[in-house]
């Protein structure tokens, strides 16, 4: 399977190359989505390959690899290293047993700790770590040791720190329905987060998006490029691609179909709407924030008036910072940010 799955991404790489400018410099490259370290090094050589003899690829592009703890041993680790892969995202979680039993993970505490000595051991030195708040059985106490734990590893550069989400039909979704587990209070969440927000910043982590954490100069500039509305090609099932202008598409989800006929997607046109809407949302959740100036030459004076006039409600402008026509959250507004980009919204 793992053999066709790379000839049908080499397909699709080659029939939809023209959707990025072959002309420019590529200065991202992204393996995620499902747990792509449990493909196996050659196939993963044989696309790089493949990019590689389409695009000019900077020499110090970022390029990430999803995995979580239990699927990358040291073997593992030093092939990885051995291809242009510089960076790992890496779904620790947390380091307590009971929170990943909770989580229903497949990795335990031990795979956790082993994975990122193996990784610094491998001489990996740009890693991503995820981790999650705000859930049922994480204490205060826990969630500022999870965070001390980070401290452990030098070579953790970044932090991906997300309330976590119940997805349906999982048997964290069925238990919480039996009453055997509650979901998270509001309270929890708006606790750990600001817990979250004072550790970065005494530890010289910059929150440069909502979720988003990075010592000085390892802001993801992957996640960065989609923040800031620039085009992206994604290959493989349920990947996204974006042309940078108004169109976005969808490949099909299901893996069989996509090794059938891995040029098969869906096509959505924006409308300037959906456009200044996702600007606003995006932006907002960045420190960056959102450019006024920008905004009236991007949408012109209807959106601009209409965005001038919803910052004065008191209600939004309350959570918000504007300085030299760049609006921001404050501190209050980051706990609210998707409600108060809505509020925003045409």
């Amino acid at each position: 399977m793992q053999e066709e799955f790379t000839k049908s991404i080499i397909v699709e790489l080659e029939n939809r190359k023209a959707e990025l400018d072959i002309s420019k410099t590529l200065h991202s490259i992204y393996f995620g989505g499902g747990t792509p370290s449990l493909l196996e090094t050659k196939y993963l050589q044989q696309i790089f390959e493949k990019i590689y003899s389409i695009y000019k690829v900077s020499s110090n592009a970022e390029i990430t690899l999803e995995a979580n703890p239990d699927d990358i041993d040291l073997q593992k680790l030093k092939e990885l290293k051995a291809l242009p892969i510089n960076r790992l995202s890496v779904g620790i979680q947390s380091f307590f047993e009971e929170d990943l039993i909770w989580m229903n993970r497949a990795h335990n505490k031990q795979q956790a700790t082993e994975c990122l000595d193996n990784i610094a051991l491998a001489g990996f030195e740009n890693i991503s770590a995820d981790l999650i708040y705000g859930f049922d059985i994480l204490t205060n106490e826990k969630w500022i040791q999870n965070l001390e734990k980070i401290l452990q590893y030098p070579h953790i550069k970044h932090l991906s720190c997300y309330q976590l989400t119940v997805e349906p039909k999982t048997p964290l979704e069925k238990l919480i329905k039996q009453g055997i587990y509650n979901n998270s209070p509001d309270e929890k969440f708006v606790e750990q987060f600001e817990i979250l927000m004072d550790w970065t910043v005494q530890h010289n982590f910059s929150q440069y998006e909502i979720s988003n954490f990075s010592k000085p100069g390892y802001a993801a500039v992957h996640n960065s490029n989609y923040w800031k509305g620039l085009s992206y090609l994604g290959l493989g099932p349920s990947a996204h691609s974006y042309d940078g202008i108004s169109t976005r598409k969808k490949n099909s989800a299901h893996l069989g179909d996509y090794i059938i006929n891995p040029l098969q997607f869906e096509t959505e046109n924006l409308s300037q709407d959906n456009l200044y809407n996702e600007y606003i949302m995006t932006r907002l959740r960045t420190s960056s924030g959102i450019n006024l100036q920008e905004v009236k030459l991007v949408f012109g004076e209807l959106y601009y008036n209409h965005l001038n006039n919803m910052l004065k409600e008191e209600d939004v402008s309350k959570y918000l910072i504007l300085e030299n026509d760049i609006v921001k959250l404050n501190k209050p507004g980051k706990l609210l940010a998707d409600g108060i980009a809505a509020s925003l919204f045409v």
